[in-house]
């Protein structure tokens, strides 16, 4: 979602839709375990409301993280209160008000930390899975179509201790360029499979190929073509980059065209990644 488009109007005309779209790009970005502690959600329930069994409007939003707590509270008129407090632990060491819209920016950037630091936790379970022989290696790297955005958006976090620096931060661009053009070719027919294609396999199985040579090989070993794996990665991983770019403006621009023609070059590409990184 847009936070920076839901500082405007929304609060304004549609306060319940506002608090809806809050919540349910919590549970989109987030495990549903870590969204169920994180995430508060306060509804007042009016006489009406009983008799016609409905929940009631939604009249406060509590989001909590490792240091910090944002609340959002909303009384008819509409009238918001955007609080955000400074905790240690479960204690709170202070609270201040701030502007819906500075609120909302801080909302998105607490959102994206506990994707991160889930995705984090989970890829470090799951390789102690594979190490125990109930994951087959590379389980942790996935993209998966029922929850791409957010498997997309937190990729790089969960190979950060396994890849180059340099790797990790393409990822990261890449899932983001990605991320950002699916909504755009949505309903497209080719050019959506076509992304959906380059962020559910060509990316994953890009870095499934590295993750499964040894390290010490993967980062001194020379390849044929003169590169070691570990840069045969990055050379990789900035083509696709390169193509996620370009298919993200394509997109913007609405040129069918242009994304077809990105896929062809994927497709001849990446086809053979994964026996230019293969033991010899």
């Amino acid at each position: 979602m847009e936070f920076d488009r839901l500082s405007g109007a929304a609060t304004d005309s549609d306060p319940q839709t506002l608090l809806l779209e809050l919540i349910d790009s919590v549970v989109r970005s987030l495990p549903a375990d870590v969204a169920s502690r994180a995430l508060l959600v306060e509804r007042t329930r009016s006489l009406s409301d009983w008799m016609a069994q409905r929940p009631g409007p939604i009249t406060r939003l509590r989001l909590s993280g490792p240091t910090e707590a944002l609340s959002l509270e909303w009384e008819p008129g509409p009238r918001w209160t955007a609080t955000v407090e400074q905790l240690h632990g479960t204690v709170s060491l202070s609270s201040r008000t701030v502007p819906v819209s500075q609120w909302l920016t801080a909302f998105a950037q607490l959102v994206t930390a506990l994707a991160v630091s889930a995705a984090e936790d989970a890829a470090d379970s799951e390789r102690a899975l594979q190490a125990l022989g109930i994951l087959p290696p590379g389980s942790e790297v996935r993209v998966d179509d029922a929850n791409l955005s957010r498997d997309l958006l937190t990729l790089a976090a969960r190979v950060r201790r396994r890849v180059p620096a340099e790797a990790a931060e393409a990822v990261e661009r890449i899932g983001a360029l990605l991320a950002d053009t699916l909504p755009r070719v949505a309903g497209t027919g080719e050019p959506e499979v076509i992304v959906r294609v380059a962020a559910t396999v060509y990316l994953p199985d890009t870095l499934r190929a590295y993750l499964a040579l040894p390290a010490g090989w993967a980062a001194e070993h020379t390849l044929a073509g003169g590169l070691t794996p570990a840069q045969a990665l990055i050379a990789q991983l900035d083509a696709l980059e390169s193509a996620a770019r370009t298919m993200r403006d394509a997109a913007v621009e609405r040129d069918a065209s242009a994304l077809l023609a990105n896929g062809r070059f994927l497709a001849d590409r990446f086809a053979g990644s994964r026996r230019e990184l293969d033991l010899p």
